[in-house]
């Protein structure tokens, strides 16, 4: 992706100044933010394609600041959280982050994550804009990266409309949580399992319980019947 923009928001100075410069090494066009308000009004003037967001902030913390921009953008938000906070972790993910990485972190494997982020985020642009699934109850169009549930747009993630797309290409067949996360984090992905049942989860709260089901101890199966 060419003139790639992010935003790291994080209070502490060694850290801010240390994944900004990997990342401008990578060349990216890298804006910082050290508060939850002027992280919040950073996001909002410079439309970042990216957001590596630290979950302890002065002034608004990050799940607040997250929770304020999932309501106006659908931008992939990396959450960095302390290794021993395990509910920050999942409170991040709930209220829309799309992975997290734990402090202390290797800024190599930060910006392998953010390279991971935007090349998935850079094929999904360009795929076929006519391509469309359709099923009794749900049509995806994948051009334009809408979700329809008899005739009702629903509003999806970035992550959210990859799992649900990812299920929906092999509608009826049981698809692993490593499968899904090889098909939507990608091969490099290291984090925890758990961010797929998190993100499950949220589909299924917008498109309706009815079309995931669970499979113990295996995945997830879509169950809506294609045309």
């Amino acid at each position: 992706m060419s003139n790639v923009k992010i935003l790291v928001v994080d209070d502490e100075p060694s850290i801010l100044n240390l994944v900004t410069s990997y990342l401008r090494k990578e060349g990216y066009e890298v804006f910082t933010a050290s508060d939850g308000p002027s992280g919040l009004k950073a996001a909002q003037v410079y439309k970042p394609d990216l957001v590596v967001l630290d979950i302890m902030l002065p002034g608004m913390d990050g799940i607040e600041l997250l929770t304020r921009l999932r309501r106006a953008s659908d931008v992939y938000v990396i959450m960095l959280t302390a290794k021993t906070e395990e509910t920050d972790k999942i409170i991040g993910l709930s209220v829309g982050a799309d992975d997290y990485v734990t402090k202390p972190f290797s800024p190599r494997e930060l910006v392998a994550r953010v390279k991971a982020a935007l090349r998935r985020l850079q094929s999904d642009s360009s795929g076929s804009e006519s391509e469309t699934l359709l099923f009794r109850h749900v049509r995806m169009d994948i051009g334009a990266r809408q979700v329809w549930v008899d005739a009702q747009l629903i509003e999806l993630t970035t992550t959210e409309f990859d799992l649900l797309k990812a299920l929906a290409d092999q509608s009826g067949l049981v698809l692993s949580r490593e499968r899904l996360l090889e098909k939507v984090w990608g091969y490099e992905y290291f984090g925890e399992i758990r961010v797929v049942d998190v993100h499950i989860g949220h589909v299924r709260q917008k498109i309706g319980e009815q079309f995931i089901s669970t499979v113990r101890g295996v995945g997830y199966r879509f169950n809506d019947e294609r045309l």
